[in-house]
């Protein structure tokens, strides 16, 4: 390309051709190709981790799902709704694994006006359930993204200074029929510290790009269905945290279930708990055990959550392990060039390394051999080098 002549659009030039980086090997086997693009992705979400940044942990976000007309196009089969819906359900499940002292809330836009459809809080159950029923609503009108934008901002501007504040918005609207000027929102969510990130289903909007520009979000429009389930996947890691951030230590109770034996004998009465008090289904029936607040002693049937009572966060140990991993990741892996058999083959699945397997990876500090799969799967699910994790038991189990 001419440096004097840039261009700064794709059509401008020449196409790329794209099929030409997958290549077969000797034997006609297009896996080998296939894993280093793979392995290329995913070497660069991992270098995103890595590196000493402050996070934030208890994070606050807010999803405004587009409930307006353009909902209802076909391009995500059988619907952008109905592909939204299955997504978000797996999306839920992931946010609150890795991060399970943090709360989600729900809100959809839908002629020209915003609705809350779940409370912020810490219950996948809940937002799943409250997600499934948007099959039942109405595709109506325009989506107005300004006054999503103010419904959730109302809610977060009135959280502690500790608590990271999020929102994420999806955008199947090529327009937006708002109020009043949408940038003095924007310029709220800014000074606010409340980081917007938007996923499109059409295609580019400028005001979308802005919002996530200014408030230190991201911006990204879907290809497929396969594409935008790994672009909602990406906003389960927690953000950088903003510049407000205040570092705090925060009061946590660890409640103790009362086991299944107190209720066999019947030294526990039968209560109700707090999280199903206000409720008038089948769940807000008189039970027996749960867990029980340390401070005021209310009742709850899962954790984490807020005490309603006392307003103390009520946590388990392995709730903080699971959050912990985000704070110090397991280091990449080097990759070491296969020549022969020097090493064996993968230390966690056993796997015997052959021709076939171009490159395999080394731990820098236990220095153990593992296959692709398995270093994708320790950097992505276990968060744990099985290698470091063996030697450490070897080593405390000796002493």
């Amino acid at each position: 390309m001419d440096e004097d002549d840039p261009k700064e659009y794709r059509w401008e030039t020449g196409y790329e051709k794209t099929w030409e980086a997958i290549k077969e090997d000797d034997d006609g086997f297009l896996e080998a190709s296939i894993s280093d693009i793979i392995q290329r992705a995913k070497r660069k979400r991992q270098a995103l981790k890595q590196g000493h940044t402050k996070l934030g942990m208890m994070r606050h976000m807010y999803l405004i799902i587009d409930c307006s007309e353009s909902m209802g196009g076909q391009d995500l089969k059988p619907t952008r709704l109905l592909c939204t819906i299955k997504l978000l359900e797996v999306f839920i499940d992931e946010f609150f694994d890795q991060n399970p002292i943090s709360q989600l809330g729900i809100l959809i836009m839908h002629n020209k006006r915003s609705e809350k459809l779940s409370e912020l809080t810490g219950n996948p159950k809940k937002h799943i359930k409250a997600v499934q029923t948007l099959n039942r609503t109405s595709l109506v009108g325009e989506p107005s993204l300004q006054n999503g934008l103010e419904l959730a901002a109302k809610s977060l501007k009135l959280l502690p200074t500790h608590a990271s504040r999020e929102i994420l918005v999806i955008m199947g609207s090529l327009t937006s029929c708002d109020p009043t000027d949408i940038n003095t929102t924007i310029s709220m969510l800014k000074s606010e510290g409340i980081r917007c990130s938007v996923i499109g289903l059409a295609a580019e909007v400028r005001v979308c790009r802005h919002l996530a520009t200014a408030t230190g979000g991201t911006y990204n429009v879907i290809l497929d269905d396969a594409h935008y389930k790994d672009l909602l996947l990406q906003n389960i890691d927690p953000p950088p945290a903003a510049k407000g951030l205040e570092s705090s230590l925060i009061k946590m109770g660890f409640p103790h279930q009362i086991g299944a034996a107190q209720e066999s004998v019947g030294e526990e009465p039968l209560t109700m708990c707090m999280c199903h008090i206000d409720s008038c289904d089948d769940s807000s029936k008189l039970t027996t055990g749960g867990y029980y607040c340390p401070q005021c002693l209310s009742k709850y049937c899962e954790l984490p959550v807020e005490c309603r009572a006392c307003g103390l966060t009520l946590v388990s140990a392995p709730h903080l392990a699971r959050s912990y991993h985000h704070l110090f990741p397991a280091s990449n892996y080097k990759e070491v060039q296969v020549e022969g058999e020097p090493c064996g083959g993968c230390f966690a699945c056993q796997k015997v390394f052959t021709h076939l397997d171009k490159q395999v990876y080394q731990c820098f500090k236990c220095t153990k051999f593992f296959c692709m799969d398995c270093d994708i799967f320790v950097h992505d699910t276990l968060h744990t080098c099985p290698g470091c994790a063996t030697n450490l038991a070897t080593f405390q189990g000796s002493n």
